[in-house]
């Protein structure tokens, strides 16, 4: 038995259905398809960030709300959207690349995060740097809880009766 067929995949949505895609997808690990999906995400999900940014202006040296503001609501939106892909909708090859790497990957921004807090502390603004690097953490995981539990809200649907079966048969 190979050392790969005990690896559970990390996106049930991919995973292979059987011995033949299987051996498949160990030669070919990129798939255009899925590739395809995150860039479509990723192109609706750089402008949402952008008009977020122009939406809400902050000065130089003050708590950086854009940023925060994006991160939280993209960390809420996470929450709610994966829980309704994996568990209330039925299973699709391509929303949760295009959704949560795609979109959300590129609408939320943990660089812009660290260089936020980095450019504030370095210009003497320590206590804004720490108050908003503690702030984004904790409003963010509160964000992606309640996302969850309100994902967790939604009816199931006659697709999702039944557990998924396992990737491995």
């Amino acid at each position: 038995m190979d050392r790969d067929d005990d690896v559970v995949p990390i996106d049930p949505d991919l995973a292979p259905s059987g011995p033949i895609e299987a051996s498949r997808r160990r030669r070919r690990r990129a798939q255009p398809d899925v590739l395809a999906a995150i860039a479509a995400g990723g192109a609706l999900g750089s402008p949402a960030r952008y008009e977020m940014t122009r939406l809400i202006h902050v000065s130089k040296g003050t708590f950086p709300w854009a940023t925060f503001w994006t991160n939280v609501t993209g960390s809420l939106a996470l929450g709610l959207l994966l829980i309704l892909i994996i568990e209330r909708f039925p299973p699709s090859r391509y929303l949760r690349p295009f959704v949560a790497i795609g979109f959300i990957g590129a609408y939320t921004t943990f660089s812009t995060y660290m260089v936020d807090t980095d450019v504030l502390i370095k210009d003497g603004h320590a206590a804004i740097g720490v108050t908003y690097l503690l702030a984004s953490a904790l409003a963010g995981l509160a964000a992606v809880w309640v996302g969850i539990v309100a994902g967790r809200l939604v009816p199931l649907t006659t697709h999702r009766q039944t557990p998924r079966p396992k990737a491995r048969e």
